[in-house]
Formats: structure tokens, C-alpha cells, sequence
């Protein structure tokens, strides 16, 4: 694309990117001020990260439609740095760590130099989900106090979370006011997804927190002329002067060991937390581009230099504002820099208003946070891979709480290859491989397809020598990974051959494993360990149809279609539809299909946003082939989403003459000529006398949508009605 193109694209993009850096500051702004206090440093130290981070890692990364800022990983690091450095006086520890971050952002730029983006692969997947959770959980034990008003309560995570009964118990005697506040906010923040009304989901839950915690002092203030019930040390409190009154780093240790030690744990992290994000956040990017790591990580370290000389905390590439990034249409990293414009408005503008925040509002914002990063939910899903990475997963999050989050990841590393080890039970060929795989690969002659051979083993530990070959193959090509000849293959590495899989259909590709038929393993997910070894047992095989099943069975009876019930981890001909630009396709389910291969109904299970935002969803689609060629276009109920959606410069097609059509539905696509002779007053008046779904086509294929959950056996009869007349229709 010439430059002229770039720039006509960059300005066509730029109302929708300003819109969704302004969706992303809503949530970044109490999230900056919670993270702040939840490392006892001062609020705005929080918010400067983000700025910071927005506006040099738009300039410099490499990274395109990620949000930089403050990160929840980093909160107990930042907490343990200003209490050790400190001695007792927290201010001065948050000078001495301010000096910390300057001296973890130069290592990040060197890191970034050095190339060594590709150490995130050096960790199991699972160990770091235990290092996250234990995380979350120190951050819940620290906030629920809080929460409720009660700031008294020291100790490490153990000791808080032993004393959240008693806490619960007594906050209504200490402050009342504040403490119920805070629980009614983390009432609300758990409630917020069950909420079906789109407008109101317009504003993020965080936002309405602080919106709602503001309101009541408002109505305190004009209705009751009197202030409301909440001790000063309750509130936030914000310099006079933003513009002078920026803290000096302190540099007096920056030979102490202890520093040194604070400098390195910050950088450990803040790598881990980076590169976990931006890799997740890659699969959400709807122009499918690839993130040049070891760019980021020099932008984000020159962010955190800039952040710690300005008195605000290191920069770390965050995954739940990302992803919030991409879901409202961010498109490149200008997105990126108006979330950290909007946040420098909300301070200069409404200073006055950000003081009058409870503390325990934001306590209840990070309670949920870290809950959501060490919810129940996430140790069943790792369970369903496989009881081995349950007992990682176990490891890892206990020896993180009773010691520190370096010693937990480095027992989660140990006990990861003492468990491949017992797998394998082959310690010659196991020892003798730990860090280079024998991996062959060559193009081959006839066909012209990329072969990949994979002898011996493959984990975590020499999967980068697997990747270095597979990223030279083009993502457009044709790419054969035979494992036929590899013993074991661990969870990281079927994780990582799975994101391959996405990247080459996206393109166009085909990435194909072949060889893992012939090993075992002890669940039927996807990601479980393989093994050549046979085992006595396998587990979590499902052999009886629900009920459900049993209906979508006698249904394919009646219609003499096929009905296969078991589960499709990739589903073919989706990637093409804009409905999957930022969503994961996770797996296919009870497909019913023609004997002419032209109809298909499926259940899907998709996934929107990533790691502690990311939200599975579950729908019923109908994939047809069209009879005749068709334009690519999106038809769907015109509702306040898709009207906002027009203001932030995605086009909606109206027809004048059609003025009742042009109301109820939202039309888009790139060709707007073609279009519109497609939608002749028949086919409009055809589609405003059915029911409304949502309806895309990828100029061959026609892709329908039902509700927003499964649909019932009646729900798919209507869509299939509905697809047959649509096609007969077109015929003619």
C-alpha cells in the first residue's frame, strides 16, 4: 500500500479510532486511580502512566491496536517495592521506586534491542495463569479491606485474607457509609453482564461506579447542603498544581541490592504481562497484523522512563483495556493516543469531580478485577485440559502467595518439567532434548507446501526453535506439521500451534498437524498434553446426547440431513466474515448439514475480548452458498449500538425511498454501488416481512446469525425457513 493510501486509510479510520480511545479512557481512568492506591502510591500516578503510555507507545510501538497504561500484574510488585524501599515512610518508598521504574524502562528498551521479545516462550502457559492468579487474589485480599472502609489491616496476602471475615463483620461500626458504598458497587460490577439493555451498556461498568459514587456526593452537596457521610481519608485527594507539582525520583539506592531487586522484579513482570498481552491481543486485531514485540517493548520502556520522571507508575501493555480497544473498532494505534488525550482532559477539566471518588468504590473495582483473575472458573478450565496442569496451575499460585511472585514462577518452570518428565518416563531422550527438538523443514517440490517434522519432544522449553521455523513460512501458504516421529508435545506448545492455525486461516492459509492421531491423552480438550505412551484411561469423554442433541437428531431425520454431534475445534469458511474480525472462533458444535452441502446449521462457541475481559460466547449460525454472486455486506436491526457505530465513521447504506427499511435495519459494506442494485423494493420488502437477523455475506456465502445464545429447535426451524425463501428469492 503507497503512502498516499496509507494516509487516506489513517484519516478514513480516524473517527471510529477517536471514538473507541474514548470508550477505552472510561474505563482507564478509575482504573488508573484504583491501581495507583492499591500500590500505595499517590492516585494520579496511575493516571500519568497511562498518559504516558498512550501517547510514546503510539509514536514508537510496534504493536497496533493495544492500550499501554498501568498493569494489575504489577500492583503487588509496585506495593512490596515502595514498603521495602521505603522502611516505613511510603512516600519516600514511592520516591525510591519512581527511581526503580526509570532504571526497569532502560532494561525494557535494552530488552527491546537485544530482541529478546521471544522470552515469553521460555514460560508454561499454566504456570503463568497460577502466577496471575495468586495476583489476583493478593490484590482482592488487600482491596476488600478497603472496600469497607477499613484501612487497619497490615500483613501479608494470608494474613488479609484470614481477616476479611472479621472485616465483614465490623466495617458497619468503622464507616458505614463508605463500606456499603463499596459493597453495593461490587454488587453492581458482578450484575453489570446480566444486564441486556445495549444503551446502558454503552458506558463500562467501571465508569458507572464512579459516575454513581460522584452522583451521591452531588446529591449530598446541592440536595442535602451537607457532605456526605465519608471520612477525608476515604477520598481521593489530587495536587493543586498538576502542572509543577510532579514528584523528583529518588535515586539515593540505586546500588542496594534491595533495589536492584525491586528493578528486576518489575522487569520480569512487566515483561511477562506485556508479552502475554500483546500476544493475546493480536488474535482480536481485525486486520489480522502481526505485533512487532521487541518494538513494543523499547516503546514501552522509553513510556516508563517518561512515566517514572513524571511521578506516574511503570508502562506494561494491559489486556482489558485492549480488548475493550478492539470491541468498540480501533483499527490502528492513534486509538491508543486519544485514550491517553481524553484521560489529560479529564484531569485538567474535572479535577474537582475525580476527588470527590470513595476510595472504596475503587477498592470494589480492583476486588473484582482480581477476582476475575483468579476466579474458580479459570482452574476448571485448566482442569478440563488436563489434571497435570491443575496441579501446575496449584503449585504455582500457592508457592506465589507464600513467597513472591519470582520464587512462584520459578517453582511453576520446575514443577512443569518434573511433570513432562513423569509423562514421558524417558529421561535419556528427555534430558538429551530439553532445549533443541530435532525440526526439520522444507518446501516441497510439486506441491509447493512448507513440511515441518518434529522428532523426539516438544515443550515449553523448545518450542521458540519450533516457532523460528514455522514464522518464515508465509501465512498464506500451505504449512504441514507432522508430529509422527515427536513423543510428547505439552499444553504450551498445542496452545501455540493452535494460534498458528488462526493466523494461516486469516490469511488465507492452510496450517495442517498431522501425527498427533496416533498419541494420547487424558481429556478430549484441544490443549492437553499428547503422548505417544498409551495411557490406562482416558477421562472426560461424553458418549450420551442431551436432550437438546437428541431434538437436532430427529430434526436431521425429518429433513433427511446429516447431524453430527461431536465437536469441530475449527470450523471452516468463518474467518472470512466481518462478524469474526475481533472474536475467537473456540470450537463447532451439533452441525446439521445437507446432503448437497449447501446448508449447514451449527452451534458455535466464540470468544470476545481476552484473558480477564474475555467473555465465551455461544450462538446458533446458518452458512449457505448464495445462487448468485453477491456484494460483501453486514444487514442487522439498526439499534443505538449500530447508530453510534455511524457517528464514529462506519457507514450505514439508506434508502430514500425506503425510509421504514432504512430505520429498522443497518446496511454497510465497501461497495456501495453494488449494494444498493442488490436491494431492489423486492429484496426490501422481503426483508422488512421476516424477522430480523443477523445476516453477512463474503460475496459467495451467506452467514446467518440467531439470537444472542442457542437457539431453541423451533428458533433454528424459523432460520432455516427463513434461509430457503432468502435463496429461492435470490434464485429468481
Amino acid at each position: 500500500m503507497g503512502k498516499k493510501n496509507v494516509v487516506l486509510s489513517f484519516v478514513k479510520e480516524l473517527p471510529q479510532n477517536v471514538f473507541a480511545g474514548f470508550v477505552v479512557s472510561l474505563i482507564a481512568l478509575p482504573l488508573g486511580l484504583g491501581l495507583a492506591i492499591a500500590s500505595e502510591a499517590p492516585p494520579l500516578s496511575g493516571i500519568i502512566a497511562a498518559i504516558a503510555g498512550g501517547l510514546v507507545v503510539s509514536i514508537f510501538g510496534g504493536s497496533h491496536v493495544t492500550i499501554a497504561g498501568p498493569g494489575n500484574g504489577l500492583v503487588i510488585v509496585l506495593l512490596g517495592a515502595i514498603t521495602i524501599l521505603g522502611e516505613g515512610d511510603l512516600y519516600q518508598g514511592y520516591l525510591y521506586t519512581l527511581a526503580a521504574i526509570i532504571f526497569s524502562g532502560v532494561l525494557l528498551f535494552i530488552f527491546g534491542v537485544l530482541r529478546m521479545g521471544a522470552m515469553s516462550e521460555f514460560f508454561p502457559a499454566t504456570a503463568l495463569q497460577g502466577m496471575l492468579a495468586a495476583i489476583g487474589i493478593g490484590i482482592l485480599a488487600k482491596q476488600f479491606h478497603l472496600m469497607l472502609g477499613i484501612r487497619s489491616v497490615k500483613g501479608d496476602t494470608i494474613e488479609q485474607l484470614v481477616s476479611i471475615p472479621e472485616s465483614f463483620l465490623t466495617f458497619l461500626k468503622v464507616h458505614p457509609f463508605a463500606g456499603v458504598l463499596g459493597l453495593l458497587s461490587l454488587i453492581f460490577l458482578f450484575l453489570y453482564s446480566r444486564i441486556r439493555n445495549p444503551m446502558f451498556h454503552l458506558i463500562p461498568a467501571p465508569m458507572w461506579v464512579v459516575v454513581a459514587s460522584v452522583g451521591i456526593g452531588y446529591y449530598y452537596s446541592l440536595v442535602l447542603n451537607q457532605a456526605p457521610p465519608i471520612s477525608k481519608d476515604l477520598m481521593i485527594s489530587i495536587p493543586s498544581n498538576l502542572l509543577t507539582d510532579f514528584p523528583r525520583p529518588e535515586f539515593d539506592k540505586s546500588f542496594d541490592l534491595k533495589f536492584l531487586g525491586v528493578v528486576f522484579s518489575i522487569t520480569l513482570i512487566a515483561v511477562i504481562e506485556s508479552l502475554l498481552s500483546i500476544k493475546a491481543v493480536d488474535k482480536l486485531d481485525p486486520k489480522k497484523r502481526r505485533s512487532n514485540v521487541n518494538k513494543d517493548l523499547r516503546a514501552l520502556g522509553l513510556a516508563s522512563i517518561v512515566s517514572g520522571f513524571l511521578g506516574g507508575l511503570n508502562v506494561v501493555t494491559v489486556i482489558a483495556r485492549s480488548s475493550v480497544n478492539t470491541n468498540n473498532g480501533a483499527t490502528n494505534r492513534s486509538a491508543n493516543f486519544f485514550h491517553s488525550a481524553f484521560l489529560v482532559l479529564f484531569v485538567l477539566l474535572l479535577g474537582k469531580q475525580i476527588q470527590m471518588i470513595p476510595l472504596t468504590s475503587l477498592a470494589a473495582i480492583l476486588v473484582y478485577t482480581g477476582y476475575k483473575l483468579a476466579s474458580p472458573d479459570n482452574f476448571l478450565r485448566i482442569y478440563k485440559i488436563g489434571p497435570e496442569q491443575a496441579f501446575i496451575f496449584t503449585i504455582t499460585l500457592v508457592s506465589t502467595l507464600l513467597t513472591n511472585l519470582i520464587f512462584g514462577i520459578i517453582v511453576g518452570i520446575v514443577f512443569t518439567f518434573l511433570t513432562h518428565l513423569f509423562l514421558s518416563k524417558n529421561l535419556l531422550i528427555f534430558t538429551l532434548n530439553i532445549f533443541k527438538p530435532n525440526v526439520l523443514m522444507y518446501q516441497e517440490d510439486q506441491t509447493g507446501n512448507y513440511y515441518v517434522s518434529v522428532k523426539n519432544f516438544c515443550s515449553f522449553l523448545n518450542f521458540y526453535r519450533l516457532k523460528k521455523k514455522l514464522d518464515q513460512i508465509p501465512e498464506n501458504e500451505h504449512a504441514i506439521v507432522d508430529f509422527s516421529l515427536c513423543d510428547f508435545v505439552d499444553h504450551t506448545v498445542m496452545e501455540g500451534l493452535n494460534d498458528y492455525h488462526r493466523s494461516f486461516e486469516r490469511k488465507q492459509g492452510i496450517f495442517e498437524t498431522i501425527g498427533l492421531d496416533i498419541h494420547a491423552s487424558e481429556t478430549d480438550h484441544p490443549f492437553s498434553v499428547r503422548k505417544s505412551l498409551p495411557l490406562n484411561a482416558l477421562i472426560g469423554l461424553r458418549n450420551s446426547l442431551t436432550n437438546r442433541q437428541n431434538d437436532l437428531k430427529d430434526l436431521g431425520q425429518q429433513l433427511n440431513w446429516e447431524y453430527v454431534s461431536k465437536i469441530d475445534n475449527n470450523p471452516k469458511g468463518l474467518s472470512q466474515f466481518l462478524f469474526f474480525e475481533s472474536k475467537v472462533i473456540n470450537y463447532g458444535l451439533n452441525k446439521l448439514l445437507n446432503k448437497k452441502n449447501n446448508f449447514s446449521v451449527f452451534d458455535l462457541s466464540f470468544s470476545e475480548g481476552a484473558f480477564i475481559t474475555k467473555e465465551d460466547l455461544k450462538a446458533t449460525f446458518l452458512l449457505f452458498k448464495s445462487p448468485i454472486k453477491l456484494p460483501v455486506f453486514v444487514l442487522d436491526k439498526e439499534d443505538i449500538r449500530t447508530t453510534l457505530y455511524h457517528w464514529a465513521g462506519f457507514s450505514d447504506i439508506n434508502f430514500k425511498k425506503h425510509p421504514d427499511f432504512s430505520k429498522r435495519f443497518y446496511l454497510s459494506g465497501n461497495d456501495n454501488s453494488a449494494i444498493r442494485n442488490l436491494f431492489t423494493p423486492e429484496l426490501i420488502y422481503f426483508f422488512e416481512s421476516h424477522p430480523v437477523f443477523h445476516i453477512e455475506s463474503n460475496g459467495s456465502d451467506l452467514l446467518i446469525k440467531g439470537k444472542d445464545r442457542l437457539s431453541s429447535i423451533q428458533e433454528i426451524k424459523l432460520m432455516l425457513s427463513f434461509a430457503e425463501e432468502l435463496s429461492a428469492f435470490l434464485i429468481k
